[in-house]
């Protein structure tokens, strides 16, 4: 009996194995910075890979020193952040043969969400119309299941598999990342890596970097008849982002990536002043700086932001004496993986034989922790699994059942292609 046979005879337990994952709350608190409610679902992850019979089983406490250390080492890390009971889970499934290795990542945090603006119960998982309804069903747990499933599926099919495959379940990503950085920095490691977040069918190959900025401004307040005695933050505020605005125009006039759409810079938060008839003597906004990986870099474009920031305050008379104060509050590096790799190529044929048509190769917008393990770990990584980027983060998160269970083959005949003896590729 062949893969896609045995999935068929028993996909009933493996939606049910996602909806079980799906009914445990494990939502972040503040991004993450206020800590996270993973461990219940971490736990029901251990006993899954203990019933599997696992090789070996780790969990890694996420440690605010390894977080600084990665984030003066690679500008990668978001400290400050509630570490209590958040850990990360590793599980080794050893094949009966030597041969390469294969990491799947993902994350066990998801975001909140409000019940009554949900038409299903966000933390129970119900199938309808075949969909799979449920907070974190596209980000992520679909791919973290669909992972560990594939392993599965490879032993109810008794087909015995080379190498290695090791399936890790992290923390905080939602925060920025801390989970995986710190799997990274604990030494994590193997001969390629799949980030199993929802790819919509197609391989992700590069996302956009990204750095988030406050800048706070200072006035004189004063009341409003007398606006002349006082000196407006908003007004300050609005030149400096004409300015950036127009550097966002040359941005995107400038760099062009094959994958990616041009960076960009978005005013997401402005306030200042407490009421109309009040000069206001305040005022912050918050911009997030989305960049092309390869043709710029994080230093780059910090640079850059802080030159235009302050070369239009000392144009400026007021500014010149009260300069903005500028805070860099978090950010992640931008990710690209080589089309010709060994490892994408292999991806290629297990996705043909499966799908029976070629995978596209494309960019995400959005950013996510490939970045870690291809620019930190320094290892061979894609980006695929089931569910879409619209889905993320939204009411009624949901993923096709056809999906999630075409990403358990397509993982599982990754695994059998990719683990072969390290001479057969």
């Amino acid at each position: 009996m062949n893969l896609k046979e045995v999935l068929e005879q028993n996909k009933e337990e493996y939606i049910q194995e996602l909806l079980e994952l799906l009914s445990i709350d494990t939502h972040d608190i503040g991004h993450g910075i206020k800590g996270g409610l993973e461990k219940e679902g971490q736990e029901y992850l251990i006993q899954r890979m203990e019933s599997m019979g696992a090789d070996e089983i780790i969990c890694d406490s996420l440690k605010e020193e390894d977080i600084k250390k990665s984030l003066i080492l690679h500008n990668e890390g978001n400290v400050g952040h509630d570490l209590t009971n958040r850990f990360n889970v590793y599980g080794r499934f050893k094949g009966n043969k030597p041969g390469k290795s294969l990491l799947f990542n993902s994350h066990m945090d998801v975001m909140p969400a409000n019940e009554d603006e949900w038409d299903y119960p966000p933390f129970k998982g119900t199938v309808e119309d075949g969909r799979i309804y449920g907070r974190g069903a596209a980000d992520m747990k679909g791919g973290l299941m669909a992972s560990l499933m594939a392993v599965k599926l490879l032993k109810d099919a008794k087909v015995s598999f080379p190498g290695e495959v090791i399936i890790t379940s992290v923390c905080d990503e939602e925060g920025g990342g801390n989970g995986s950085i710190q799997a990274v920095m604990s030494g994590m490691t193997a001969d390629a890596v799949v980030n199993c977040e929802p790819s919509n069918e197609e391989l992700i190959l590069a996302h956009m970097g990204w750095v988030f900025f406050r800048v706070e401004f200072e006035g004189k307040a004063c009341h409003s008849g007398t606006k002349n005695d006082g000196v407006s933050a908003i007004d300050k505020a609005l030149k400096v982002i004409e300015a950036l605005n127009e550097k966002e125009h040359h941005w995107l006039l400038t760099y062009k990536h094959p994958l990616l759409p041009a960076p960009n810079l978005n005013i997401g938060v402005l306030k200042g002043g407490t009421e109309g008839s009040t000069v206001p003597g305040k005022c912050v906004f918050e911009t997030c700086v989305h960049y092309v990986p390869g043709l710029m870099s994080h230093e780059q474009v910090v640079k850059e932001f802080e030159d235009v920031v302050y070369r239009t305050a000392r144009a400026d008379e007021w500014m010149e004496k009260h300069l903005p104060k500028i805070t860099l509050y978090q950010q992640g590096n931008g990710f690209e993986m080589e089309k010709n790799h060994p490892f994408v190529k292999s991806f290629h044929k297990v996705y043909q034989e499966v799908k029976e048509e070629q995978v596209k190769m494309v960019g995400s917008p959005s950013g996510c922790d490939s970045r870690l393990w291809r620019n930190i770990a320094k290892l061979p990584t894609i980006q695929f699994g089931p569910g879409t980027l619209e889905a993320c983060h939204a009411v009624n998160e949901s993923i096709e059942v056809r999906d999630y269970l075409q990403s358990i083959l397509i993982y599982a005949e990754l695994i059998l292609e990719w683990c072969q003896n390290k001479e057969e590729n």
